[in-house]
C-alpha cells in the first residue's frame, strides 16, 4: 500500500470556516512542491538584496502608513536582513541609518517609534539592535550617543511591583516588552539586581496550559475573599501561592519572547534564588520553574504537516506562516539548550576518556527536535515572492517584516547555534571586572562590598552566558547546496555573532576570544 505522505489534514467531517481555510491553504501550498528528482530550490539571494534595497534607498510603499509608530522596526529589519544574506553596508548607510536612530531617541530615556512620539521598549530593541550592526565606537558611531544612563532611568520607571514591566508610560504588560528589554540591558551593560527583580516569577506566571506561553498574566488575581458579596467565612479561600492564570492562549511570538527572556536570566536565577533542595529565605527566595518539557511538545507541534510543507504555525489550530520559521523554529534551539541537548562541554578528564572515545561516535548525529530540512523546503518553495522578499505564505506578498523572520528562520534551520562550555569558561578566565564596572551604563549603586561584588558577578556570569553560543561545528545542512547558505544568528538576540560580540566587548571593556579557529597547518 502507498502512503501519500500530502494527504490533508483529518477532519470531523463537519466543515467550518477555519477547516475551509485550512483545506485551501494546503492546496496552495501543495501547488508549490516540487516534483521528485527535479531542480533543487534555490534562495533568489539577488531579487531579496532587491527587495530591501528599494525599501531602503526608494523609501517603504504608502501601504507601509500604518508602520508609522514603527520606524525603528523598519531600519532593523531592513539592516539585519542584508547581514544574513550576507550582504556588507557602505559607509554612506550606515551614516544615514545612525543620524535616523538617534532622531528617535527620547529625551527622557529609550527610542520612540517615531518623532516626537513616547518612548516604547519594543522600537527600543529594534533601534539598538539596528546600532549593533551599523554602529561602531567613536565618533559618528551612534554607540556613545546612546544615553544609557536615562535609558535605564526609562526601564525602572515602567517596572511593576509583580516582576513585569509596561512597554511604555500608560502602555499594557507584555512578555514582548521584557524581552526586549533584557535583551538591550544584556547588551549595554544595564543589568542590575534591582532591575531583574521579580522577572523570572512573572515569566513563569506566563506559561498556559499547552506549554507554550501567554503574552502576560492576570495582575489583580482576585481570590473569593477579596469579593465583598461572598461569605464572612470566604478569607479560609485566600492561598497567597495559588497560581495566576496566564492571559490568553500559547502564541509563537509571545513563546519565543519568554523563553529567549528565561534562558538570558539563567545566571540571575542562579545567584538570586534558592537552590533546589534548599530551603528559600528572604535573601534567597523560592525559584521559580516553568515546564520546559511542556514547551517543548508545544513548539515541536507547532511545525505542520508535509502537505504544509513542515512550515510553523503561530497557535494551535491555526495557518502556517513563514514568520513563525523563527518564533518557533528558532525557539526550539533555546529549549534544547535549557534540556541540555547538544551543549557543548569542556575536554573530559583523564577519569572519563574512555567515555569520551565512546561518544565520539556520535559527534555528527544531527539532535534538533525539529525537521530543519523541511522547515528549509517551506521558506524556499513557499516563502519567497517571485519579485524578491519573503513572504508569510502563498499568494501573499512580501514584506519587511516577513523578510527579515523568514530569512531567521532559515538561518536557524541551516545552523546549529548552541552553548559552548569551553567558550564560555574562556570569557569567565579573561574577564576584566574593573573594566565592566567602569563601563556600566546605570544609576545603580551597591550599599555594600558584597552586593558589589555579586553584581560584578551577574555582569560577567551573564555575559559569558549569552556570548558561550557557537555554531556547532560539522552540523550545517542546506536544502539546494551551499548556494543558499545564510549566516549564522543569535538565537538569544536575532543579530549575528558578530555584531553581538563587538558591541558587548565595547559596553562592557572586554577582549573576547575569537571565534576563529585558523586551519590546520599540514
Amino acid at each position: 500500500m502507498v502512503v501519500d505522505i500530502y494527504s490533508p489534514t483529518p477532519t470531523d467531517g463537519y466543515t467550518t470556516a477555519t477547516s475551509t481555510l485550512q483545506a485551501a491553504t494546503e492546496n496552495v501550498i501543495k501547488s508549490h512542491i516540487l516534483p521528485p528528482n527535479g531542480p533543487q530550490p534555490e534562495l533568489q539571494k539577488r531579487f531579496h538584496f532587491e527587495f530591501l534595497l528599494r525599501n531602503l534607498r526608494q523609501g517603504f510603499p504608502e501601504r507601509y502608513v500604518s508602520q508609522d509608530a514603527s520606524q525603528p522596526w523598519l531600519i532593523y529589519w531592513t539592516l539585519h536582513g542584508f547581514s544574513i544574506l550576507g550582504a556588507g553596508l557602505d559607509d554612506v548607510t550606515k551614516k544615514r541609518s545612525i543620524e535616523t536612530l538617534l532622531a528617535l531617541q527620547h529625551p527622557d530615556g529609550g527610542f520612540a517609534g517615531g518623532p516626537g512620539q513616547a518612548a516604547h521598549l519594543l522600537p527600543t530593541y529594534a533601534a539598538v539592535c539596528a546600532f549593533a550592526i551599523v554602529g561602531r565606537p567613536g565618533e559618528g558611531g551612534g554607540w556613545e550617543s546612546i544615553d544609557r544612563k536615562k535609558m535605564y532611568d526609562f526601564f525602572m520607571s515602567l517596572k511593576q511591583p509583580d516582576g513585569s514591566f509596561l512597554v511604555s508610560h500608560h502602555g499594557e504588560v507584555d512578555v514582548r516588552g521584557v524581552y526586549c528589554l533584557l535583551v538591550v540591558a544584556t547588551l549595554l551593560n544595564l543589568l542590575t539586581p534591582e532591575l531583574l527583580a521579580g522577572v523570572p516569577d512573572f515569566l513563569a506566571t506566563c506559561q498556559t496550559y499547552e506549554g507554550g506561553f501567554g503574552n502576560a498574566s492576570f495582575p489583580g488575581w482576585a481570590f473569593e475573599a477579596d469579593d465583598p458579596e461572598s461569605p464572612s467565612k470566604a478569607s479560609s479561600t485566600y492561598d497567597p501561592l495559588a497560581p495566576r492564570p496566564p492571559l490568553g492562549e500559547a502564541h509563537g511570538g509571545y513563546t519565543f519572547c519568554a523563553t529567549a527572556s528565561w534562558v538570558i536570566l539563567q545566571s540571575f536565577i542562579e545567584q538570586y534564588y534558592a537552590p533546589a533542595g534548599q530551603p528559600p529565605s528572604a535573601e534567597l527566595p523560592v525559584r521559580p520553574r516553568i515546564n520546559t518539557q511542556a514547551l517543548l511538545r508545544w513548539c515541536t507541534q507547532m511545525q505542520g504537516l508535509p502537505i504544509e510543507l513542515a512550515g510553523f504555525k503561530g497557535r494551535t489550530n491555526k495557518l502556517v506562516d513563514g514568520c513563525y520559521s523563527w518564533w518557533v523554529g528558532g525557539c526550539v534551539g533555546l529549549v534544547e539548550a535549557l534540556l541540555g541537548i547538544g551543549a557543548h562541554h569542556d575536554a573530559p578528564t583523564e577519569e572519563h576518556s574512555g567515555e569520551e572515545d565512546g561518544q565520539r561516535v556520535w559527534d555528527d548525529v544531527d539532535d534538533s527536535l525539529f525537521n530543519r530540512t523541511a522547515l528549509q523546503e517551506y521558506i524556499l518553495l513557499a516563502g519567497q515572492h517571485p519579485a524578491g522578499g519573503l513572504r508569510d505564505k502563498p499568494p501573499k506578498p512580501a514584506d519587511a517584516y516577513h523578510t527579515l523572520y523568514c530569512a531567521a528562520g532559515l538561518s536557524a534551520a541551516q545552523h546549529r547555534v548552541i552553548p559552548s562550555d569551553p567558550r564560555r569558561n574562556a570569557i569567565l578566565s579573561g574577564w576584566n571586572v574593573e573594566q565592566a564596572r567602569a563601563r556600566a551604563g546605570t544609576s545603580f549603586r551597591a550599599t555594600s562590598d558584597g552586593e558589589r561584588e555579586k553584581v560584578d558577578e551577574l555582569r560577567r556570569r551573564t555575559c559569558a552566558h549569552v556570548l558561550s553560543w557557537t555554531e556547532e561545528e560539522g552540523t550545517a545542512v542546506y536544502v539546494g547546496g551551499a548556494a543558499n547558505r545564510v549566516n549564522a544568528v543569535h538565537p538569544l538576540f536575532n543579530l549575528t555573532v558578530t555584531h553581538s560580540d563587538a558591541m558587548m566587548a565595547y559596553f562592557y571593556g572586554q577582549t573576547f576570544p575569537s571565534r576563529y579557529t585558523p586551519p590546520a597547518k599540514k
